[in-house]
Formats: C-alpha cells, sequence, structure tokens
C-alpha cells in the first residue's frame, strides 16, 4: 500500500470520530430548541383560540405549519451550541493537542465541521426559500378559518364570545365550559331587531348536529324591542333559547401577497418584473436576507473553534456570552438593513451584504488569530483584560466599616 493511502485512512478515520462526536449534540439541541419554541407557541394558540370549534384540530396543523419557520430559527444556535460542545470537550481531554502534536494542522482539524456547515448552508437554502414560504401561508390559512370557525359551544369563565353580532358573556364558568353563572347575552333576532338577556345561571348543550347550542337560562331577564319601537322587560324563572354555530370561512387571497410567502425563484422573478407585487426593494432585501442567512453557516465553526478552545483557560462562559451577542448582533443587523430597504433609505444590497461582510470577516479573522497558539485569540485577551479591570476597580473600592458590637 502506498503512503499516500496510508496517510488517506487515519484521516478519514478521525473526520469521522469527529462527525460523530457533533452528530448526537447537533441533533439534541436542534430537536430541543425547536420543541421548546413550538411548546410556547401551541400554549399562546390554545388560549387564542380556546373558544374555536375544533380547536386542537386547527393548533396541531398550525404547530405542523409553523415547524420550518423555528428550524431556521434553531438551526444557527443549535449548531454553534453543539460546536462548541463538542471543541470544548476535545480540548478538556486535550485531544486537540495531540492531534496538533501529531502534525494536523487546525484548518484540518476544523475541515468537517466546515463541511456540515456548506451542508446545513444548502439545507437552510432548502429551508427559508421554499419550506418556509408555504408553511407561512399555510399558517396563515388554517389560522383565517380558526378564526371564523364559530363557536364550540363552550365558555370559559370571564370570556367573550363574539360570533356573527352575538355577544355572550359569563362571570365563572365549570371546567367543562358549559355551567356559566351570572350570564350576559346581546344579540338580534331574526328581524334583526336587538335583543338583551341576563341570568343567575345557564347550561349550555351542543345539538346532536353539532350546528347549534341549547342554552337553559335560570332566574333572569330578557329584554326586547317591539315592532312599535318600545322595549319590553321581561323576567323569567327559566328560559331556554338556541345558538347557531357558524361554519367555517375560506381564505379569499392567494399565496403570494406577502414578500415572506415568496419562494427564492419568486422573489428573483418578481424583483425584475416590471409590475411586482411589492416595491423591488423589499423583494430584494428578503432576497439577500435569506441567503445571508444559510450563507453565514459555515463561518460558524471558525468562530467556535477558538472561542471553544478557550475553555481550557477557564474563559468558556465568556466564549459563550461572545457567540450569542455576535449572533444575536448579525441577526439583529440583518433585520436593521432589510427595514432601512425596505423604506427606501438604503440599498437592498449593502444594506444586507455589508453586516454579512462584517461578521464573516470577523469569524475568518479570530480563526487565523488563533491558529499560532489555539485558545488564545484577540476575544479571549479582551475578556481577560475586562476581568483584570474588574477585579482591580472592586479591590480599589473601599471596604464597608464593621459596626462596633
Amino acid at each position: 500500500m502506498s503512503a499516500k493511502k496510508m496517510s488517506a485512512g487515519p484521516m478519514r478515520l478521525i473526520d469521522r470520530y469527529l462527525l460523530r462526536l457533533l452528530f448526537w449534540p447537533l441533533v439534541g439541541c436542534l430537536g430541543v430548541t425547536v420543541v421548546a419554541l413550538l411548546l410556547e407557541r401551541i400554549l399562546r394558540l390554545l388560549d387564542a383560540l380556546s373558544q374555536s370549534s375544533a380547536r386542537f384540530g386547527y393548533v396541531a396543523q398550525l404547530a405542523a405549519n409553523l415547524v420550518p419557520h423555528y428550524l431556521g430559527l434553531a438551526l444557527p444556535v443549535a449548531f454553534f451550541v453543539a460546536l462548541f460542545i463538542v471543541i470544548a470537550k476535545l480540548s478538556d481531554g486535550s485531544e486537540v493537542d495531540a492531534l496538533l502534536a501529531s502534525g494536523q494542522s487546525l484548518e484540518r482539524i476544523a475541515a468537517p465541521f466546515l463541511a456540515v456547515g456548506l451542508f446545513l448552508s444548502v439545507f437552510s437554502l432548502i429551508v427559508f426559500g421554499y419550506m418556509q414560504p408555504y408553511s407561512r401561508y399555510a399558517y396563515r390559512a388554517v389560522m383565517h378559518a380558526a378564526i371564523n370557525a364559530g363557536w364550540n359551544g363552550r365558555l370559559a369563565g370571564g370570556a367573550f364570545i363574539d360570533d356573527k353580532g352575538s355577544l355572550l358573556t359569563a362571570d365563572s364558568a365549570d371546567i367543562a365550559g358549559q355551567s356559566l353563572t351570572r350570564v350576559f347575552i346581546r344579540r338580534l333576532d331574526a328581524k334583526g331587531r336587538e335583543e338583551i338577556i341576563t341570568a343567575g345561571s345557564a347550561n349550555l348543550k351542543m345539538d346532536p348536529g353539532g350546528k347549534t347550542v341549547t342554552m337553559d337560562l335560570r332566574d333572569g331577564r330578557r329584554i326586547v324591542r317591539d315592532d312599535n319601537g318600545q322595549y319590553r322587560n321581561l323576567a323569567f324563572n327559566s328560559l331556554t333559547t338556541q345558538t347557531p354555530l357558524a361554519a367555517a370561512a375560506v381564505l379569499l387571497r392567494d399565496r403570494g401577497g406577502d414578500e415572506r410567502e415568496l419562494t427564492l425563484g419568486e422573489l428573483a422573478t418578481q424583483a425584475k418584473s416590471p409590475h411586482p407585487v411589492v416595491s423591488k426593494s423589499t423583494l430584494l432585501s428578503e432576497l439577500y436576507g435569506r441567503l445571508a442567512r444559510a450563507a453565514f453557516l459555515p463561518f460558524l465553526p471558525l468562530l467556535a473553534f477558538p472561542l471553544g478552545l478557550a475553555s481550557k483557560r477557564g474563559n468558556r462562559a465568556a466564549g459563550l456570552i461572545m457567540a450569542g451577542v455576535l449572533l444575536l448582533a448579525f441577526q439583529h443587523a440583518l433585520l436593521l438593513g432589510q427595514s432601512l430597504a425596505k423604506a427606501d433609505k438604503v440599498a437592498a444590497a449593502p444594506a444586507i451584504w455589508i453586516p454579512f461582510a462584517l461578521f464573516s470577516s470577523f469569524a475568518v479573522w479570530l480563526f487565523l488569530g488563533s491558529r499560532t497558539r489555539p485558545g488564545d485569540t484577540p476575544v479571549s485577551r479582551l475578556v481577560r483584560r475586562i476581568n483584570n479591570l474588574v477585579t482591580r476597580l472592586v479591590r480599589a473600592l473601599p471596604l464597608p466599616k464593621r459596626q462596633p458590637a
């Protein structure tokens, strides 16, 4: 076997080892982040659609359509945290030192992670460019249907039901939402006349067909306007009335009314069109923003290596904080650039690509600065200087005087 083949074998073994170390932290961080974001959103959706018919079915559809959105948000964070965990583990076990001592360069050690970054960049283009536009429109379609699905025949205490001009509320209700106390109803009769009903208690029961709700009201009053325009006040001990349940409405507009509902190809086509659906600057800022978010992923290993290797010197918390600040700053810089481009204050290309160039150049500079002494980066030195400055300031403060016994 030639020397070239012998040297290629261990390199492939090292690559497989590093990728195996990265796989489960990446899957775990991505899964936990997406699930946590979805659970928080699902709770809000359940609260918003608590009075809608078939709310659990709508919430399931809404949550499924939110997965591409939260996947795009969580992917950079999960990738960087997984990189930081793996690099810190390699550093704590002196495996990076052993690889460097065997003649491997830092660039060669980082090569598998850069390959993963390139793969995730292509995957992000699919998520940002095609999955999110369709899922965003589907989310809005389901939400529109859920909001217009009508009342589900149950009422929570203190909630208001405004269904096709009818208003219903109660001060308190049981867990099932069908036994109410201190009920107020305002509605229009068949002739369009206003009717007010109050009751001390009420029981709700959905009819077998699911199209109407029967309300058994007790100890209340009914105020209605007759044909002569006079109001009649009727006290009752028991009153039974029915309320129809409205059917769901359909989404009126087609996909594409919002630039975020357009795919990458549609954004490029609309930007060249003489009559685009929105302004050209808005289309270009959305197009460049998606491309920049995907293109930044291969630069994350260059940022994670110096900060992760610095953990050997006790700067792990500082590295994570610095990385979090940088990721947030990059995200908000892109959002600011998109806002300025949409307002026609700055051209779309410099508004997006200048922040991208600054942050990617900083990642490359930080990685190159740590090649000679891994873990000793300009950022780690800056953090140590800040820590020393804070320590000196604390020591310079006068000590509190002790109170005499």
